[in-house]
């Protein structure tokens, strides 16, 4: 009896066993419903997958996460890749996860995050490569379906941001087995063309829908046209291989129309705004050139011999006045002199002498009579008073003695 007891380890461990033996357990696809997710702090994701008839355990292990090109949510349908085993401490089995695609999608899916490492590694999405988009376009080309939302709203958008621009459409198929070769052939027939700027895309749709834009001759056709391009497939949330070789992704067509059409109003405004400024700075240019010039001209008088000779004139002139005003003053001067002087000569004139009762004698000789020496009794003298001369006769002579 006691022969045949195991410890739980050795069961655990013997079914382990038969789990490692049976090679169509070591790889299995399974396919289910995601429920129980959860993303552990340590990388591994731990979830259930599930059916109508049954659920299993499963575990993806950081290591492997490299492959996974999606985040795992509650509900997904997904074909998982992987080890059916014995975590032997519980006893349980469980699936181990090596690589996990959604169902129906999955390839796709696959083939989608394949192409766009490749022609990232090419350096295909670099932004070196990104052409920018014209200022202002004239020409548009569209490449997309001639019916559906995505030429009907670009064609609104259009006219109502800038009605004068010219939209020029190839209508392309963008879905089915032909939608890749008639997309690339727009492409290249607008570039022909000689559009100013080309969206390419069209509406939402499942990633079949889309799938057009995700080959890889789209991809080249876009990276080597010369023409800026703005893809614009699906809604915000699709991204396409459209989206990342573009010049420009828009998340709609709308979108698109927005960025590739400039609005003609703010074209008119910053064009005023540009005639203000340029008026303004031209006013200011032709001002400088005045000022410059009338400056020149000043230096073009300062340098003729007629300024000069003006200039000369006017110092002559000026010296002159100075000269005349000097002259004045000493005039002025001389004449005080010449009054001062004529007054003492005045008060020393023989005729004021005479007003005041004196008289002038002559000897017969015509000689002033100074003294009595110069005349004898009998001899005759001229007395000269104010008014006349009266002749005399000297009767006799008289000496007066002066005390000392």
């Amino acid at each position: 009896m006691t022969k045949n007891v195991y410890s739980v380890g050795q069961v655990n461990a013997y079914i382990k066993n038969m789990f490692i033996q049976d090679y169509m357990l070591n790889r299995i696809y399974v396919k289910g419903e995601i429920s129980n997710c959860k993303y552990h702090t340590s990388g591994h994701i731990y979830f259930s997958l599930k059916d109508e008839t049954g659920a299993i355990a499963c575990v993806m292990f950081a290591g492997n996460r490299k492959g996974l090109a999606f985040r795992m949510q509650e509900g997904q349908k997904v074909i998982v890749l992987g080890s059916v085993s014995v975590y032997e401490r519980d006893g349980k089995y469980q699936l181990y996860a090596r690589e996990i695609v959604l169902d129906g999608e999955g390839v796709l899916y696959q083939r989608f995050a394949k192409l766009k490492r490749e022609l990232e590694e090419m350096g295909m999405f670099s932004s070196q490569y990104k052409k920018p988009l014209p200022f202002y376009s004239r020409k548009i080309g569209i490449v997309t379906a001639p019916t559906g939302a995505a030429i009907r709203d670009i064609m609104n958008i259009a006219k109502r941001r800038n009605p004068y621009v010219q939209l020029v459409l190839y209508p392309a198929l963008v879905q089915g087995e032909q939608a890749t070769d008639s997309i690339v052939r727009g492409i290249q027939v607008l570039e022909h063309y000689g559009v100013d700027v080309m969206i390419v895309g069209r509406g939402g749709g499942s990633i079949e829908d889309l799938w057009a834009f995700n080959e890889e001759a789209v991809a080249r056709a876009i990276f080597a046209c010369e023409t800026p391009v703005i893809s614009a497939v699906g809604h915000e949330t699709d991204m396409t291989i459209a989206d990342y070789v573009a010049d420009l992704r828009a998340p709609t067509p709308s979108a698109a129309a927005e960025l590739a059409v400039r609005d003609v109003r703010e074209l008119l405004g910053g064009m005023e705004l540009f005639r203000s400024q340029m008026t303004d700075r031209l006013e200011q240019k032709i001002g400088w050139y005045r000022q410059r010039l009338e400056n020149q001209r000043l230096q073009l008088v300062h340098a003729s011999p007629r300024y000069k000779l003006n200039e000369r004139q006017q110092y002559a002139a000026d010296l002159t006045d100075k000269l005349r005003q000097c002259m004045q003053h000493k005039l002025e001067e001389r004449k005080h002199q010449v009054q001062l002087y004529a007054g003492r000569l005045d008060g020393c004139s023989p005729l004021k002498k005479l007003q005041q009762g004196y008289s002038y004698t002559q000897t017969e000789e015509g000689k002033a009579l100074v003294c009595i020496s110069q005349v004898q009794p009998g001899e005759k003298v001229t007395i000269h008073v104010t008014d006349g001369k009266v002749q005399a006769q000297v009767i006799q002579t008289e000496s007066l003695e002066r005390n000392g």
